[in-house]
């Protein structure tokens, strides 16, 4: 694995070893590979004491390993009998099992790695066994540092990380703008704002002008980093473009959308009165919408899953409602190629494809993208069935292949009991649940007539949670966020929102009031949308100060999983609209305006006066509302566990990893997981 190397002088990377005084021992093994300069700590080259049981000069160095390699004499029987919970530390996630065979000189590998770590390459053949020498030396060292790689991600070592950055950020913050700022800020008068004022009083006046200015610009920038810059005209001027503003995505869809979802980046799934199509507003011919079910199947709610390649819809047909569940394959296809067939489903089609136990379902709900399983909960009345998706999101991204199945892919959990038909539902991920590697519950936020509930998961336990004293309450939505790693509910209704904590104290005092009562809400920080018939109001999450209201006639929210999809009727059918576009046209770069409709208006009503107005699909984008291409959410929370298995620390001393009971320089909890073939187990 590397070359024998004499620790006194030592001038390259030492991985933690004394190179002065031979205090770790007089040799070491050393190596480099891409780049990597690895330091493996041997457990005989270090040093021994007869007097000394715990060998702490030994466990301090591989005890803080993150990789650790043990090579076994004996035979394969002696490699089952093996356990990572023979050595306890906190730090060592991975250990890499390997024997030689002298009979035909080949070395066998197992590895065994702990249950947070995600998944990380090269996978193992069938056999385990490497005959080539030197092919296995560098499988072996590729697939540990891999593994190091991918235990920095997991929450003993990426909660550390962030808490070190977080406080290097305070500090730099502290340093150099809370002092400056700090003291100006505590004058008395803006004329002592000086530090150092000179002598002359024209110089003085002059001097203090100019630090005025200098002020308010910091003042301003302060403004903009808070996010409160698209308020101003200096940042969103008519010549600019506001975060907001939509892009048009489908210029010309003849149908009133009744729900949708996005398909992967470009394509949008809209369920109609006339069937449910596929539009995809990207495509470089433009090719139109297509149908894949007839109007015999009335979607009530739709959505795609694209981790798992699945289409989840909800059929309503009154008591036999059901929902049902089709692979994304089965509509994939470019319909500009020869060989593409175009096949409408009917409801003779569902048949085979209904979802048990959801028969009579007025309403489902699924857990958020980034989560480790699909979880669904179904309201069929006023019981609740829970169930589960048998693959994880890492297993289906790993091994797509093995993922196929429809119906059975959902496995039943357990059925709850609530007091009335629930309205409206929202999964809640806990990050002590066991899906996050902890103990916790993942919870349902249930809406009634005039108040919500918060359901536990796994044993039904109800809770209270917000009560609405009104006569008539028309629930939104609930939003589930996170604020300091603690969930928190945006529960919206009537034309207010309300944050609602899930801690012990859930008092909050912060509620908003929109103007209008909307149908959808959107948070994209540090904006929150709202969506009404006929208006998008757009304001800010911190304090609920209207920013903008936007007017489009016959309104409808399509999606917000990916990007934000809604839809109008086209600008050209209103004169007023019309004209104001022939107006502004010429004051905005080209690129904004939205394309014209491939049929003009009096086109279509020379063709039939009585025909309807179709309706444009916009996008308005999330990296363009954050200002990242990320994330509009943050993600679910986790919280550290406290495992009795080995450690490491890197040379920065922020905690880094190993090789083999080695460290790596250029490196940036109970249970455990024998990865014997391809580092994966269901």
């Amino acid at each position: 694995l590397g070359e024998r190397v004499r620790l006194k002088t030592w001038d390259k990377y030492r991985g933690g070893l004394d190179v002065k005084g031979d205090m770790t021992g007089r040799h070491s093994y050393y190596t480099i590979y891409e780049g990597h300069e690895i330091m493996f700590h041997v457990s005989t080259m270090l040093p021994f004491s007869k007097d000394n049981k715990q060998q702490v000069e030994r466990k301090r160095h591989i005890g803080n390993d993150i990789v650790n390699i043990v090579f076994l004499e004996g035979d394969t029987e002696d490699m089952t009998a093996f356990s990572p919970s023979y050595i306890k530390s906190q730090f060592t996630h991975i250990f890499a099992l390997v024997i030689y065979h002298s009979e035909d000189s080949s070395y066998r590998l197992h590895v065994y790695s702990e249950e947070s770590v995600p998944l990380f390459g090269p996978s193992l053949s069938g056999s385990c066994v490497f005959h080539n020498h030197d092919e296995f030396r560098e499988f072996l060292l590729v697939k540990l540092i891999n593994g190091e790689k991918a235990t920095l991600n997991t929450p003993t070592f990426s909660q550390k990380r962030e808490r070190t950055l977080d406080m290097l950020i305070r500090d730099l913050y502290q340093e150099h703008i809370n002092d400056n700022r700090g003291t100006m800020l505590n004058r008395r008068a803006f004329s002592d704002v000086l530090p150092d004022p000179p002598k002359s009083t024209r110089r003085k006046e002059e001097a203090r002008q100019v630090e005025f200015v200098r002020f308010g610009q910091a003042l301003k920038l302060d403004t903009i980093v808070k996010g409160d810059a698209p308020t101003s005209l200096a940042t969103t001027g008519l010549f600019k473009r506001t975060p907001w503003e939509p892009e048009c995505y489908y210029p010309d869809f003849p149908h009133e959308v009744v729900c949708g979802d996005s398909w992967g980046d470009a394509r949008i799934m809209a369920a109609t009165h006339e069937g449910v199509y596929v539009m995809d507003g990207e495509h470089p011919e433009g090719v139109a919408h297509r149908q894949i079910f007839d109007k015999s199947v009335q979607v009530k709610q739709l959505n795609c899953v694209e981790a798992h390649g699945i289409l989840l819809i909800r059929v309503d047909k009154g008591r036999d409602s059901k929902i049902h569940v089709f692979r994304l394959l089965d509509f994939e296809g470019d319909p500009t190629s020869p060989s593409f067939e175009e096949r409408i489903r009917s409801k003779a089609d569902l048949k085979d494809h209904k979802l048990e136990r959801t028969k009579g379902c007025n309403l489902y709900a699924i857990s958020r993208p980034g989560g480790s399983h699909l979880r669904m909960v179904v309201s069929v009345g006023r019981k609740l069935v829970v169930l589960q998706w048998r693959h994880s999101a890492a297993w289906t991204a790993w091994c797509p292949g093995s993922d196929t199945d429809t119906v059975d892919g959902f496995h039943y959990l357990r059925e709850i009991t609530v007091s009335e038909t629930p309205t409206l539902m929202t999964l809640v991920d806990s990050a002590l649940a066991p899906s996050a590697g902890g103990v916790g519950d993942n919870h349902i936020c249930v809406g009634y007539k005039h108040q919500w509930d918060l359901v536990n998961e796994r044993t039904g336990e109800l809770t209270k949670l917000h009560h609405v004293d009104s006569n008539k309450v028309n629930l939104v939505s609930a939003i589930d966020i996170y604020e300091d790693d603690e969930p928190e509910l945006l529960l919206c209704y009537n034309n207010t929102c309300h944050f609602q904590k899930l801690t012990e104290d859930c008092s909050t005092e912060f509620d908003f009031q929109w103007n209008s009562v909307p149908e959808a809400i959107v948070c994209a920080f540090p904006y929150i949308l709202a969506f009404t018939r006929d208006s998008i109001e757009i304001r800010l999450v911190i304090n609920g100060n209207l920013v903008q209201t936007m007017v489009m006639p016959n309104l409808i929210f399509v999606t917000n999983k990916s990007d934000i999809f809604f839809a109008t009727t086209a600008p050209e059918f209103f004169s007023l609209r019309q004209e104001r576009v022939k107006v502004d046209k010429l004051d905005k770069e080209p690129s904004i305006s939205p394309p014209s409709s491939p049929q003009s208006n009096k086109e279509i009503r020379d063709r039939d006066p009585g025909a309807s107005r179709p309706y444009r699909i916009y996008r308005i984008p999330f990296r363009s509302l954050t200002g990242a291409s990320c994330e509009r959410r943050c993600p679910t929370p986790t919280t550290p566990h406290h495992p009795a298995v080995l450690g490491a620390t890197t040379p920065d001393g922020s905690g880094g990893g190993s090789v083999g009971g080695g460290v790596c320089k250029d490196n940036t909890n109970g249970r455990w997981s024998s990865s014997i073939n391809n580092h994966l187990q269901p």
